[in-house]
């Protein structure tokens, strides 16, 4: 099978204008087909305070009544998504930005309501890429905004590392689908203080001993129980990693 390298980009990196131009650089120059699937929470953020909008978070987790809904339809299905797709134009990569109401390619029910209520927050429960395949076949470069419908023409924020995953699963029958995780980190740390002390290699049953034994915690646990789950799911590999690792580095997640 073909590769796809699937590359998901958050937190300071694609909302700072020098490391988001580096990150793209290095995606540009990445071989074969690829997907790019964007973040974009703290210029929400912004924008939500610049229009008198309270942001309110759990466990950081954001909260998305209407008003904040519509924050970040604006921010992360126009501002940053297209910002991208343009600055890849500039780069010569024929790209296109997408949320998952185009093409129907992702679908979300309401998360449902148990201790807490996070509003407009999208679960999901069917990919469909049919389409998107045709459009990587023919090496366009989908940009995927972390927005999902519910078919019912209801939008719902969702998160990005999700959106990442689960397109990976999606299009894992059809490629040999590599997916990175790019942050600020070089990788999963067993110290959060000590860049220098990147994990290589990352089986589930480490990273539920690391968890247990606080080494790892907080955001990072979400994206790692993703990243397992796709790799139960056929996606054939998983890194995590900084934007000097993108080609090669970071840690590797391989099944027990």
């Amino acid at each position: 099978m073909e590769k796809l390298t699937i590359v998901k980009v958050g937190g300071k990196v694609v909302e700072e204008k020098e490391s988001l131009q580096e990150l793209l650089d290095h995606f540009s120059k990445l071989e074969g087909l690829k997907v790019l699937v964007h973040g974009g929470g703290r210029s929400a953020t912004a924008m939500a305070q610049r229009m008198g909008i309270e942001t309110n978070m759990v466990d950081g987790r954001r909260i998305t009544d209407s008003n904040m809904l519509e924050v970040v339809t604006m921010v992360y299905g126009g501002l940053v998504n297209k910002n991208i797709v343009a600055q890849l134009q500039a780069n010569g990569i024929n790209a296109i930005g997408l949320t998952g109401t185009d093409l129907n390619y992702m679908q979300a029910v309401k998360r449902p309501v148990k201790d807490i209520d996070y509003g407009f927050v999208g679960d999901v429960v069917s990919v469909h890429v049919d389409e998107l395949k045709l459009l990587v076949e023919k090496k366009v470069v989908p940009v995927l905004a972390p927005l999902t419908h519910d078919k019912k023409g209801q939008l719902l924020n969702t998160n990005a590392d999700t959106i990442a995953a689960e397109a990976a699963i999606g299009f894992s029958p059809y490629f040999d689908v590599e997916l990175v995780f790019c942050f600020e980190k070089p990788g999963v740390l067993e110290d959060a203080e000590n860049d220098n002390s990147v994990i290589k290699s990352l089986t589930h049953s480490g990273f539920k001993a690391l968890q247990v034994s606080g080494a790892i915690h907080a955001g990072m646990i979400p994206k790692l129980d993703n990243s397992f789950n796709a790799i139960q799911k056929g996606v054939s590999q998983i890194r995590i990693t900084n934007i000097e690792g993108l080609e090669k580095g970071g840690t590797t997640l391989v099944a027990d």
